[in-house]
């Protein structure tokens, strides 16, 4: 199938980049043709002002976003790779949901409600943490961390079939646990 994957991170030297290799690698392996939307290394701005705004509610799209939108279009599967800052998904990530992901496109409000218009076979979403799973199941966290991306957006938007995956305290991991924790990447991306 044709996968997007949409990373997320400014450092291309850090374990995401690693993880986005590793996952742009295996789903190659298996046959599946990819394209990798790198949010920092495009400088994909993720602002939506008032203006932007307007022309997402008219349908009067800027060339950049409708060519986001062909991109979405192109694929039939989605990968997200993106570190966990401040409970959420980077700014570049979630104004790039924000900016491409319009009413009439990812989703539209009728009578009955809201409909998802998203018809992606499946998504993943992988995401690490600077803090350890204890840390987050201390404040009652641990369900939480993915489902901005997962629940909030995506199946709000029509994709059912999603995988997640937090990789906890990457920062701390030993060169073993980081091997482990690749490992287990190419695992997901073999499923996919």
């Amino acid at each position: 199938m044709n996968v997007l994957v949409v990373y997320a991170h400014p450092n291309p030297r850090s374990f995401n980049h690693a993880i986005l290799e590793i996952v742009d690698q295996t789903l190659r392996e298996q046959g599946h043709q990819t394209r990798i939307k790198d949010l920092y290394a495009e400088g994909f701005n993720p602002l939506l002002d008032g203006p932007g705004l307007v022309a997402a509610n008219t349908g009067q799209l800027a060339p950049e976003i409708r060519a986001e939108q062909e991109q979405l279009r192109w694929a039939e599967g989605l990968v997200f790779i993106y570190p966990l800052w401040w409970f959420d998904r980077p700014a570049i990530l979630k104004g790039w949901f924000d900016r491409v992901f319009t009413n009439g496109f990812a989703f539209r409000y009728g009578p009955e409600g809201y409909q998802g218009l998203l018809r992606h076979q499946k998504a993943l979403v992988i995401v690490t943490t600077g803090g350890g799973v204890e840390d987050f199941a201390r404040i009652g966290w641990t369900e939480h961390i993915v489902r901005p991306t997962t629940d909030g957006t995506l199946s709000f938007c029509g994709v059912r079939n999603i995988v997640d995956r937090v990789f906890y305290a990457v920062p701390a991991a030993t060169q073993a646990q980081r091997e482990a924790i690749l490992e287990e990447v190419r695992g997901l991306a073999r499923g996919f």
